[in-house]
Order: C-alpha cells, then structure tokens, then sequence
C-alpha cells in the first residue's frame, strides 16, 4: 500500500477480534485503508481466519478499503515490519495470567519494542466504552511527540483532552494546556509546553486550561484509565536506535490500563509524519 494505512494482527481469538475491530474504527476514522495481517507457519491455514476478519470489517464498516495478508513468521516481527510504512499498528493482548495470555503477552510486548511507528495495544479485559476522553501520560520533559499525538487524536475524536504527569518528574509551568472537562479542577494536569499550543489551534474544540498540579500516582494513573477511551504514552528510541526504551510508566499501562493504550516513540519521524 503507498496510503499510509492502520495495520492489525488477528490469530482467530476473541481477544484478536476485539483489536480488529478498534483497528477497523481507527481506520474510518482516518479515512485511510485497513490491512489484517496473519503470521501463521501454514499461510495455507490462515484462508478461514481472514475471510472471517474480512467480512466481519465488511459488516461493521461498508466501504472501507481492505486488505488481508497472510505471511509466515513470528507475529511480532511480521507486524513490526508491516507497520513500517503505517498510520497505525493495532494488536490485541490477554490479560496477564495463564499460557494462551502469555503468548499473547509476549507478542504485543515485543512489538511494543520494535515497532517502528505508533502502536495501539488492546487489553482482553477492558471492554470499550465512549467517554470522550484521551489521556496523556507525560513521562518526559521532551514529550513533544505524544503530546502533538494525543492533541490530534483527541481532535480527530472531537474529545476532551485529559493530561497527567507520571509519577517523580518535573516539569516547567508555562504553557496553557488541553483539559478534561470544568469539574477536573482538582485533576493532576501539567503544562505540555509549546506543541500543545501549536497544535490546540489545529483543533478548537479540544477543551484548553492553564492548571498545574504534583505527579499523579501510578494507582491515580491506571483509575484514570478507566474514564478514557485511549491513554497516550511516549517512549524513546534504545541505544543505537535498536528498539524502544519502554520505562516502568509505559509498562504498567500496557499491562494494567483498562482502556487502550498508544505508544508513540518521541522524536521519531514516522511519530510526526503519520499525523499529516
């Protein structure tokens, strides 16, 4: 595809189902093409599996532009490299406990270190609700990059922009930012600096305010979760620009969040180039 597009990996699991239909979503809303991706050692065996996605897709979203693939090797590394060039790369993930969520766990871990744009993880035990809300974790003084993310896919849902700062960092009061709604006076809500600005004019009906308040605790961050549709979390590119630098803040939300969870690598040029 030379459309920049929302990649997702099914396996047939429900969990799997539960990522293609958020990737299905993500894709009309960006008006750009879907591709399912299936690595399986037998592509011979992979025939039911994408048909089912297919039409499933086909249902929920008429007209959308599909694409279904079939690849042999390790899921990680196939999505990795077929979310190269994409928008967006969606992938389901078991809640934690028993073999068949460690599987899966590995993959969306694994994935989380090697992708190569942003990545969208889908919890097996948070079901999806509308709350009109994305939330910014801002885990870095350099959070330019999740931050520029966060405000547009607040804006492409026309929703409300909730921003938290993670536990033990500082973070300079300057800047007037995105808020959650008029009631949040008391929520942990930190300047973003001059991208939320920038950006905020993109996007008016993003709700704005200039509070600014202590680190939210790890607990706070996660009860957060749970009046979101989407949490945005940065990382930074490992040594050499070998994989991603997960730190425990990412890691604590893939694990326990109860809304999905976006990955966005900080200073990365497919970061900024997807929101074009």
């Amino acid at each position: 595809m030379t459309t920049r597009h929302v990649v997702v990996g099914v396996d047939g699991s429900v969990i799997a189902v539960r990522a293609l239909d958020l990737a299905a979503d993500e894709a009309a809303l960006r008006t750009t093409p879907l591709e399912i991706v299936y690595a399986v050692p037998d592509v011979d065996e992979a025939g039911p599996v994408l048909a089912s996605a297919v039409s499933r897709v086909a249902y929920r979203h008429p007209g959308l532009p599909v694409v279904a693939v079939p690849i042999d090797g390790h899921p990680a590394a196939v999505l990795a490299e077929r979310g190269r060039e994409a928008a967006l790369t969606v992938v389901g993930r078991r809640s934690p406990g028993g073999l068949a969520g460690t599987v899966l766990g590995s993959v969306s871990r694994r994935l989380a270190v090697h992708a190569h744009g942003p990545l969208l993880v889908v919890r097996g035990d948070s079901p999806p609700h509308l709350h009109n809300e994305v939330l910014l974790v801002l885990d870095a003084e350099d959070d330019a990059d999740p931050a520029a993310y966060a405000i547009h896919e607040a804006g492409l849902r026309s929703a409300e922009l909730r921003i938290l700062r993670a536990p033990a960092h500082r973070y300079p009061v300057s800047a007037p930012v995105p808020r959650r709604r008029s009631e949040a006076a008391a929520s942990h809500v930190v300047p973003a600096g001059d991208v939320l600005v920038g950006q905020g004019k993109r996007y008016p009906r993003v709700h704005r305010e200039t509070q600014d308040a202590g680190p939210a605790s790890a607990q706070a961050l996660l009860e957060a979760t749970r009046t979101s549709d989407l949490v945005v979390i940065g990382c930074r590119l490992g040594p050499g620009g070998d994989g991603r630098h997960l730190g425990s803040v990412a890691r604590t939300l893939l694990n326990r969040a109860h809304c999905p969870v976006l990955v966005v690598t900080a200073g990365q040029e497919s970061t900024t180039s997807s929101l074009a």
